[in-house]
């Protein structure tokens, strides 16, 4: 039997990470999440399909394409998250649960910053914790899929 699939979605910028305003993102890179998302599914008995793009409509196509092929959705809209309707739209049609990632506390910033529309697709958000969110959002789909019983 293989593995729950969870869709692990980026935006916009964060192919900059590790160079991108370090004291506000950290020095981690997107290779590094990667990995550290890799991680994290092993132990936690899923699979993931990790992608990171800049252009909102391959997000929506993503999203789209994992209904039916996948069991969650992890994403981390960066600046979309306060501007896409259309994504959001995407999140709540795909029918799967979805856990929004944020590296920095966007409640803790500029206040056009507070508002995302992706968090009224989300079960749950994660932020102002690091890179290391996207390892608890990966535990927390878990839970809800019913393949961790400590989530």
């Amino acid at each position: 039997m293989e593995p729950p699939l969870i869709v692990v979605l980026n935006g916009p910028n964060l192919n900059m990470l590790g160079t991108r305003e370090p004291e506000k993102y950290g020095t981690a890179t997107l290779d590094d999440v990667e990995a550290l998302c890799a991680e994290a599914a092993e132990e936690l008995g899923l699979a993931i399909d990790f992608r990171q793009t800049n252009l909102e409509g391959e997000l929506i196509s993503w999203i789209q394409e994992a209904r039916g092929n996948a069991a969650g959705i992890i994403i981390n809209p960066a600046g979309y998250s306060h501007t896409s309707i259309a994504l959001m739209d995407a999140l709540l049609a795909v029918d799967l649960p979805v856990v929004e990632v944020h590296i920095t506390n966007i409640h803790r910033r500029e206040a056009f910053r507070h508002l995302s529309y992706v968090s009224r697709a989300a079960v749950g958000v994660i932020c102002g914790l690091g890179v290391g969110g996207y390892a608890l959002a990966l535990r927390a789909i878990a839970g809800i899929i019913g393949q961790d019983d400590t989530a």
